[in-house]
């Protein structure tokens, strides 16, 4: 559902031409997805062929062997990549924009291009037992030793964690909050892969750095910069999860439209009363707001405005749309869509992972409603 962004007749083109191609990749590796989704098994082989198709890319010039596009072809990949259950390229897309905004020549050259294709896998070593969307509690460290630096710290909720080939590391320097690209195979790092309810195909880890010496080269931005870091990244990275959440609500909703309009109950069919109409009236509606808002963002983007507060109110929407649009597909389908053999239950895990990553719904609300009660004009109502 694009409903802005498909105004501009040759992006609308390129939008039909890349949702058929992932539609079509869908269906041809359905039974792997759907077996590696069960056992939480990260289909390498795949993500690396939806990276030769560009698909990994989004945000990457093609001399790195990205797409070469902008905010607009990340959010429509992203939201058919939801669509349709394919390996999600967030985590990589996420790598891409910190290597692009604030990446060394030699740091692009030996990491950029290969996140891109997928030859590469990246993931983000934030979170910690007591550090989420708050950093206050970060226990990570990140000491000076000579030209290098010593990490240490325990990661958690990292998807990818035990899989991907470099991670971006946010620990505490003496300068502030620091962040460093890390090459998986230095010594001092384990892992352990964890089991979450949710985008198995990406699977999460714990991390654990144990005076994992990197020189200094291996700092992202300054020393003290891990905050602007994070954010330069996850402004961007919230419509990705948006429109992933869109996706996810859009194939909830059609799958079981599609089950409901021909399930006869006596002398008609599911979808015949109006009170399941209305069911859907108020989930399709609440895709579409979504859409908008996510549109509004990416639009915005590419005029150069500040999309702080269109990134956070899409998410919003999403969240509430997608989980609306799962709850719909349950009540179209009944005890059909009880089964593990049915997608219903692995998208609403996937739809509760979104909820949270990148920010959780009441973060997002309390953002929100910052910014309106700071603004003189309460953000446009005045």
């Amino acid at each position: 559902m694009y409903p802005t962004l498909q105004a501009d007749p040759e992006r609308a083109a390129w939008i039909e031409t890349t949702a058929a191609e992932l539609r079509s990749f869908g269906e041809r590796h359905r039974a792997e997805l759907d077996d590696a989704n069960r056992r939480a098994r990260f289909p390498r082989d795949l993500y690396r062929e939806l990276g030769k198709l560009g698909y990994l890319g989004p945000l990457v010039p093609p001399e790195y062997g990205g797409l070469g596009g902008g905010v607009p072809e990340y959010v429509v990949i992203s939201e058919e990549v939801g669509r349709h259950g394919l390996v999600s390229g967030q985590i990589a897309a996420q790598g891409q924009r910190w290597l692009l905004d604030w990446g060394t020549g030699e740091q692009k050259d030996r990491w950029l291009g290969g996140i891109a294709t997928g030859e590469a896998v990246f993931s983000e070593s934030i979170s910690e037992v007591n550090a989420g969307s708050s950093f206050k509690g970060m226990a990570a460290t990140a000491t000076r030793d000579g030209g290098d630096w010593l990490l240490s710290g325990a990661k958690t909720h990292v998807n990818l964690g035990a899989d991907c080939d470099v991670t971006l590391f946010y620990a505490n320097a003496e300068e502030g909050l620091t962040s460093f690209l890390v090459d998986m195979t230095l010594p001092g790092i384990e892992t352990a892969v964890t089991d979450p309810v949710g985008l198995r195909l990406i699977r999460t880890a714990d991390v654990i750095f144990d005076r994992v010496r990197v020189p200094d080269a291996a700092l992202l931005g300054p020393a003290g910069g891990g905050l602007k870091t994070f954010l330069s990244t996850f402004n961007i990275s919230r419509l990705g999860n948006a429109s992933e959440l869109i996706g996810l609500g859009r194939r909830s909703l059609e799958v079981g439209l599609r089950y409901a309009s021909q399930r006869q109950v006596g002398a008609e069919v599911v979808t015949d009363f109006q009170g399941i109409q209305w069911m859907v009236a108020d989930a399709w509606t609440a895709l579409q707001a979504a859409s908008l808002a996510r549109d509004d963002a990416a639009v915005a983007h590419i005029r150069g405005e500040d999309i702080a507060l269109r990134t956070t109110t899409a998410k919003h929407l999403a969240i509430t749309a997608a989980e609306r649009a799962s709850d719909t597909a349950y009540s179209l389908t009944g005890g059909h869509g009880l089964y593990f053999g049915e997608p219903y239950t692995d998208i609403a895990g996937d739809i509760k992972v979104l909820k949270v990553a990148g920010g959780s719904a009441e973060i997002m609300r309390n953002y929100i409603a910052r910014r309106v009660l700071k603004d003189p004009g309460h953000e446009g109502l005045a």
